[in-house]
């Protein structure tokens, strides 16, 4: 499972990167992915809505076992 969140974390990067962010791996807790917006993507207001509808929607889909994905 670990790998499969990893794999969907690096799918999405370049988009993040793209516009001045990126985002980093932190663990897994249960079925909750943890992650850490950097750079733009730390103080944007649309962190929730790209962490929710981009990371989280692609995370499930690689690895459905996943509940949620939040940012710490």
């Amino acid at each position: 499972m670990r790998e499969k969140v990893k794999e969907a974390i690096e799918k999405i990067r370049p988009s993040l990167q793209m516009d001045g962010g990126d985002i980093e791996f932190v663990g897994i807790e249960g079925n909750v992915v943890k992650v850490r917006l950097r750079g733009a993507c730390g103080t944007c207001p649309m962190s929730v809505m790209t962490l929710k509808m981009g990371v989280e929607r692609i995370v499930k889909e690689m690895a459905p076992e996943i509940e949620s994905v939040e940012a710490v």
